[in-house]
């Protein structure tokens, strides 16, 4: 079996074992968390894909346009502030997106639960955006330097479809799926990692309470703390090792579907790759 397929395979198996082990042994206010936070994170990593996407497209577009025409000046301007934004670490810039989203939600100024979902995304968005939009625009200036692209304008074909229709989607639509496949990873890894420092207590802005539940702040929830302590017990008293499959689930649970579904991803996206040998 390819190894993408495999490997996708092993997360739905996986998830699907563990989600009916804390079925039967997790009790239902912790499960309703666990399933909620799952839900949400992927969620939002979804809405990431997507806005990711449309923002790196309609980028790739202006930069492609102001690079041949007569607009020198617009084009140094657009690249400047992008590279601005490549200056700021993502992590950082996240967090400080979640904590502006944190306070606008206590303001009152954003109610809709949907619409935080939005706001979340395309904060993370902002700061993966650029990464597709370097893959867009590679694969646009190789087409460019080959006969067909000056074939195809002598035949009087518009370059706005040459670019959107032959270059884009004929030519390049795997090598920007397989880039999807590593912002799903990088948005999931990103979500957590910052809903975890705001939960511990970094921003007082922004918290739990205010944004959703996600496996981030799960993981910073003092029952799941208590949880990861006793992997760590276990170590030195490893008679107790049976205790953690069911006393101490919904850390182990939160814990293992984070690290397991970057470590999915992560082989997904190589064995893609390998697949059609990018």
């Amino acid at each position: 079996m390819l190894k993408d397929i495999r490997w996708a395979l092993i997360w739905l198996v996986t998830t699907a074992v563990v989600g009916i082990w804390d079925v039967l042994f997790l009790n239902k206010p912790a499960l309703k968390q666990v399933v909620a936070g799952f839900f949400n994170t992927f969620v939002i990593a979804l809405l990431v894909i997507i806005a990711t996407l449309a923002m790196g497209w309609l980028a790739t577009l202006l930069l492609h346009y102001l690079q041949r025409g007569k607009h020198r000046t617009g084009y140094l301007l657009v690249n400047f502030l992008f590279n601005l934004v490549r200056s700021v670490p993502q992590v950082v810039g996240v967090l400080l997106g979640y904590v502006a989203i944190g306070m606008c939600i206590q303001n009152g100024t954003v109610h809709s639960g949907l619409a935080v979902f939005v706001l979340l995304a395309l904060c993370m968005s902002l700061f993966i955006f650029l990464e597709l939009v370097d893959c867009m625009k590679e694969r646009i200036d190789h087409f460019q330097k080959l006969d067909f692209y000056n074939a195809m304008r002598v035949c009087g074909i518009s370059e706005q479809r040459i670019i959107n229709f032959n270059i884009l989607w004929k030519n390049s639509r795997i090598h920007i799926f397989n880039k999807l496949i590593s912002v799903l990873g990088i948005a999931v890894f990103l979500q957590c990692s910052v809903d975890f420092i705001i939960s511990v207590g970094l921003s007082t802005k922004a918290n739990e309470v205010t944004l959703p539940t996600t496996l981030g702040n799960l993981l910073a929830n003092l029952d799941s703390k208590q949880d990861i302590l006793a992997i760590g017990n276990t170590l030195t008293h490893p008679l107790y090792l049976p205790h953690l499959f069911f006393e101490h689930l919904q850390g182990l649970s939160v814990a293992f579907l984070i690290v397991f579904s970057l470590l999915c991803i992560y082989n997904i996206a190589n064995g893609y790759a390998e697949r059609h040998r990018l």
